[in-house]
């Protein structure tokens, strides 16, 4: 049984970097062909996808975030992290890691969520 869970801190101000950790267990985030991503749901609002890593360490981000993402991995810790920078409240949400496979419909595991704040 693959496990994710987030961490991080739940308060940030505004203009500073959003930083968070998904810790998985039950799987290596090295297996052919998975992906590891970022998604977000701020308050009243949808999923927002923010971007992923995949099995063989390459990354790709929604383009109206990009400029500000950046993700990557420790494989020793069997981690990956979410760097978002020069964040506003508009960035408030819950952040979500999960993970998909190439070509799957759908992600088949997905963390707790954790929630961030963004304010002074």
């Amino acid at each position: 049984q693959v496990q994710l869970q987030e961490s991080g801190p739940g308060l940030v101000k505004p203009s500073q970097t959003l930083s968070l950790t998904c810790t998985v267990s039950g799987g290596s985030i090295t297996t052919n062909y998975y992906s590891w991503s970022w998604i977000r749901q701020p308050p009243g609002k949808g999923l927002e996808w923010i971007g992923y890593i995949s099995y063989s360490g390459s990354t790709y981000y929604s383009p109206s975030l990009k400029s500000r993402t950046s993700i990557s991995r420790d494989t020793s810790k069997n981690q990956f992290t979410l760097q978002l920078s020069s964040v506003t409240p508009e960035d408030t949400a819950v952040y979500y890691c999960a993970r998909d496979q190439v070509g799957a419909p759908e992600y088949d595991y997905w963390g707790q969520g954790t929630q961030v704040t963004v304010s002074s």
